[in-house]
């Protein structure tokens, strides 16, 4: 699992290290020409020091020098090229070098040479350049080593402020996993940064919408118990009179009308569970191209035999196809829900026609009736749970139309009842968003 703490200390602690080495480099190029500048103005005013002294002597004996890279070779030559003073007899470096300053490589060595012409003589002074280098480092090291010591006392400072700086993300962790599974209530957001709120504002939105689904959730259970409560009385009542039957005549009308209790109470179930599956809160947001032309003559053909059983007329209209993004199994449970009604409530020999069209380049799919209808004043609550308005049949669970508005919603869409032609019927038409 990654650390936003580990993290954080990573990349920081990195840009110091990489901050630390080009600051060491900075110093140490830096420091090394101070010394290149000091050391050539030393070999400068080392070889002009000679022009006040006797160089007529005989050469004596070169000094056999120790340790040669602390020390300045000084070579001193007549008019005659003749050697007259050498300070060591270690390195060998060319007779004659160029006038001023000049850089000399012999086997191993670099050096760093001054040469003059000073009255008869020429005087050459010269240096390892290794001792420049190693003065320069040592020089970096002991500036160097006091920022080392900051970047570890900041290394320590950056952890103690990311973990200040984590610590409102630690308190809104410590107040979720606190929660039980039925406390739902927002989380405290005042007193939080601001790189904060915007992640406790979600976690609220989150709990508000986990309490309306789960109120949702605990109201359908009530309303379902209630309703599966009366098919079910009706069933047992059922069960009992067919026990009590003396006849055949009393027997076979008992078990008829527990027949039709079962189917009932079956057909609730169906639709109890349809409705579950379709929930805008908690249906899956699966999305396929659909047809909506092949759907509406699917659901006719799922529906013929009952319309034709009934002796009503069920056809579709719309030939051309028309498309859309969506969820083909919720549409059809749609579809068929608004067919079923139509054919549960419609007289024997009514007519329902499905249609599917375009308007202003929106799909529209059509559900049109012969029926009894809806009134206008319960067309709005028509699609509130187990609603049935006041002297229609009570054939139905009333759930067809909850679940063809949870449908709706979930695919952006609207629906709206309306009467049919000479106000005689119900046209129930869902307008999805243009493609």
């Amino acid at each position: 699992m990654r650390s936003i703490r580990r993290q954080l200390l990573v990349w920081l602690l990195s840009t110091l290290v990489l901050a630390g080495l080009f600051a060491a480099l900075g110093i140490y190029f830096t420091v090394e020409d101070e010394f290149n500048e000091l050391f050539d103005y030393e070999l400068r005013q080392v070889a002009l020091s000679f022009r006040d002294d006797s160089l007529d002597s005989p050469v004596g004996p070169p000094v056999q020098i120790v340790d040669e890279e602390d020390d300045l070779v000084i070579q001193i030559w007549d008019r005659a090229g003749t050697l007259v003073y050498v300070s060591d007899a270690l390195p060998v470096l060319p007779p004659r070098a160029n006038a001023g300053l000049s850089s000399v490589s012999t086997p191993g060595t670099q050096w760093r040479v001054f040469n003059v012409q000073l009255r008869e003589h020429t005087i050459q002074v010269a240096q390892p350049k290794r001792v420049r280098h190693a003065l320069a480092a040592s020089a970096a090291v002991r500036i160097l080593l006091p920022i080392l010591f900051l970047f570890a006392a900041l290394g320590v400072v950056i952890w103690v402020i990311i973990g200040k700086g984590l610590r409102p993300l630690k308190k809104v962790a410590n107040a979720v996993e606190q929660r039980s599974a039925s406390a739902l209530q927002p989380l405290p957001d005042s007193d939080l940064p601001s790189e904060v709120q915007p992640l406790v504002t979600a976690l609220n939105q989150l709990l508000g919408r986990l309490g309306n689904a789960l109120e949702m959730r605990r109201t359908f259970i009530a309303d379902a118990a209630h309703e599966l409560r009366t098919p079910l009385t009706a069933v047992q009542l059922q069960i009992q009179l067919a026990r009590r039957a003396t006849t055949d005549e009393e027997r076979d009308a008992a078990f008829a009308q527990l027949d039709e209790g079962v189917k009932r109470a079956i057909h609730l179930v169906q639709q109890l569970l349809t409705l579950a599956r379709h929930e805008p809160e908690l249906a899956e947001r699966s999305s396929a191209p659909v047809e909506l032309a092949l759907l509406a003559r699917q659901a006719v053909a799922d529906h013929a035999s009952i319309a034709e059983a009934k002796g009503i007329d069920l056809g579709v209209d719309g030939e051309q196809p028309v498309w859309i993004s969506g969820d083909f199994e919720a549409l059809r449970a749609m579809l068929g829900n608004l067919i079923d009604n139509s054919i549960r409530y419609i007289q024997r020999g009514g007519k329902v026609d499905v249609c599917v069209d375009t308007q202003n380049n929106q799909p529209v799919l059509t559900v049109t009736d012969n029926g009894p209808g809806i009134p206008a004043e319960f067309r709005e609550r028509a699609f509130d749970r187990f609603f049935r308005h006041e002297g229609s049949q009570e054939t139905g669970s009333g759930l067809g139309l909850a679940i063809v508005k949870n449908v709706v919603v979930r695919h952006r869409a609207t629906v709206a009842l309306e009467s049919a032609e000479h106000e005689r019927g119900l046209r129930v038409m869902v307008r999805f968003p243009a493609q």
